[in-house]
């Protein structure tokens, strides 16, 4: 940040009073600009124990196989974030359950968040954000094409669970980033 979106002067990187970081502090009006971490929310469309995946049509990660998932927008619940994006993303209308996992990417600035979705029909399609949508059993999942390691993360919650047919909140942090590609 350069410019303070108050009062166009410019900013500087400072520890304010009281505080314990820097944050961007205008010197002229003297506003205090947090930056916090972005939600993404999606969800983990499943029919008949198979999950619903997307292969990226933008970048990072173009090609690549993800969840339905997006950023949230203001004015939204995470639960109709997640069914926006699953339906632009993947053209799937689904009711939403449980919340799935909510797993923390510090060097991304993201929290992860993600629900179990049940697919109300298999009427789907790719959105314009995807090349393709599909359903995926286990066996059959693209693991070296995941996208993202929350994602790779939450499948294995996923399938782990189902085999144990225990579904439970998983939490946690991803420090690491997936293969190169």
């Amino acid at each position: 940040m350069k410019f303070c979106p108050t009062c166009g002067d410019t900013v500087n990187s400072v520890i304010p009073p009281g505080d314990n970081r820097e944050r961007f502090v205008c010197m002229h009006c003297g506003e205090i600009h947090y930056q916090n971490p972005r939600n993404i929310v999606g969800t983990v469309p499943v029919w008949d124990g198979k999950v619903l995946l997307c292969r990226r049509a933008i970048n990072p990660r173009y090609g690549f196989w993800t969840l339905p998932a997006g950023f949230m927008e203001l004015d939204e619940t995470t639960t109709q974030a997640a069914a926006r994006e699953t339906l632009e993303e993947a053209g799937a209308r689904v009711e939403i359950q449980e919340l799935y996992s909510l797993l923390n990417v510090p060097r991304a600035r993201q929290v992860h968040i993600f629900y179990r979705a049940r697919l109300l029909d298999l009427d789907f399609a790719a959105g314009e954000e995807s090349l393709e949508v599909q359903l995926f059993d286990e066996a059959s999942i693209p693991w070296p094409e995941i996208a993202f390691a929350s994602v790779e993360q939450t499948l294995h919650f996923f399938f782990a669970d189902s085999a144990s047919g225990n579904f439970k909140l998983h939490t946690g942090d991803i420090l690491h980033t997936l293969h190169s590609g």
